[in-house]
């Protein structure tokens, strides 16, 4: 079938498997353009289909010869239907591990279950037997409690008070003002619940009690701080919440991880356009923003670049540099004097008329289509695709 991109609101309802062949093979090629990485060898990667998690997998594939397990929660496709970007993905990720005689499988169910956490600890045993790495990069806007059986659902609000200020609808660049109202405490404790650092810690003590980390085992979960313009709506509020509980969970993880002299950290990485951060009011115009003066400095990163530096001169550097929280950061370029100073200044005269001029809206909409495979070099998108494309190990 001919797939083109259809739209509804802030997502996409289509994906394309060639689009996103060729994403995955663009950051295979970018990350064996930097050299090997003396780093992990067996790595799980947990919410490894799309963003951060994916480019984690293809770092530690292609960048330190690892094998990979990835675990994810995608749409398979169906006759005249494709499937979530993340499966096609992945079915490009086993197919170029593959070639290089890289150990690769997958594991496509709720993570968030007791299920998928066996199924995977049975796996590295039958397959891996240890693994040294485990990568948690889950982003769900629910989560079904694996022992209440409760549905938990995250919210985006701020806490306080009600949040005022500017926005953009990026299809059409509109700049409007957008307000939120204030959450309640159940709004903040079931964004916890979802976002937070409980299912992490379930799946490294769930994965130590097995006896499936080696003596040194590292784990790795994903953070996220930004400028003062987006505090109010994020790391002040519901998702902040959220975020605190993560990283103060690392130090939870560490103390439980001392008998095989383990370590977890949370890295801070810099804002960058996922389906996710598409649906947060002032994001999206932020970013637009940020992407400009960041390309015009010739410091811009998208997620490959991210995740190589953070394996290359974080994770598997002589040692690896925390802040006063305890937290690696790769937003150190976003979070630039000079960069906010800019984005802040940019931030006071955006308005719909100018927001073309003055920031990168292009760039934010193309790397929106990329996420569904869309908009790529290289790829003919008049010409039939095949949406049945399978993932080799499922």
């Amino acid at each position: 079938m001919i797939i083109e991109p259809r739209m509804r609101g802030f997502i996409c309802l289509t994906a394309h498997p060639e689009g996103c062949a060729q994403n995955v093979k663009n950051q295979i090629e970018y990350v064996k353009s930097k050299g090997k990485i003396d780093g992990a060898k067996k790595v799980v990667v947990i919410g490894a289909s799309t963003g951060f998690g994916l480019a984690s997998r293809i770092t530690s594939a292609f960048g330190c010869d690892a094998a990979t397990i990835g675990v994810f929660f995608e749409k398979e496709p169906s006759e005249g239907k494709t499937a979530t970007p993340g499966w096609y993905n992945t079915a490009a990720f086993e197919v170029e591990a593959q070639k290089e005689g890289l150990y690769a499988k997958s594991i496509n169910g709720d993570a968030f279950s007791d299920e998928i956490k066996k199924q995977t600890i049975e796996l590295i045993r039958k397959d891996l037997g240890q693994v040294d790495l485990v990568i948690y990069s889950l982003a769900s806007p629910v989560r079904m409690h694996p022992k209440t059986g409760i549905l938990h659902r995250s919210t985006l609000k701020p806490i306080g008070q009600k949040f005022t200020n500017k926005t953009v609808d990026f299809h059409t660049g509109n700049i409007s003002e957008v307000s939120i109202e204030a959450a309640n405490q159940e709004d903040i404790d079931n964004t916890v619940v979802v976002m937070g650092g409980e299912d992490w810690s379930m799946w490294m003590n769930a994965m130590n009690q097995a006896g499936v980390l080696v003596d040194g085992a590292m784990t790795v979960a994903y953070s996220y701080i930004g400028p003062e313009v987006t505090e109010a709506v994020y790391r002040k509020g519901t998702i902040g919440r959220a975020k605190d509980h993560l990283e103060a969970t690392a130090f939870e993880i560490t103390k439980d991880l001392k008998s095989i002299n383990g370590k977890a950290y949370v890295s801070v990485n810099k804002a960058l356009v996922t389906q996710a951060s598409s649906a947060i009011p002032v994001i999206p115009l932020y970013i637009s923003l940020l992407y400009k003066t960041m390309k015009e400095k010739g410091i811009h990163e998208g997620c490959i670049e991210q995740m190589q530096r953070l394996f290359a001169g974080r994770l598997y550097a002589n040692n690896i540099d925390v802040d006063e929280n305890g937290r690696i950061r790769v937003d150190d370029w976003e979070m630039r004097d000079d960069i906010q100073a800019e984005v802040s200044k940019l931030w006071e005269k955006a308005t719909t008329e100018n927001l073309s001029e003055i920031g990168d809206l292009a760039g934010y909409k193309k790397d929106f289509l990329n996420l569904f495979g869309f908009a790529f070099d290289g790829v003919d998108y008049l010409a039939e695709a095949n949406e049945m494309t399978l993932i080799p190990s499922i």
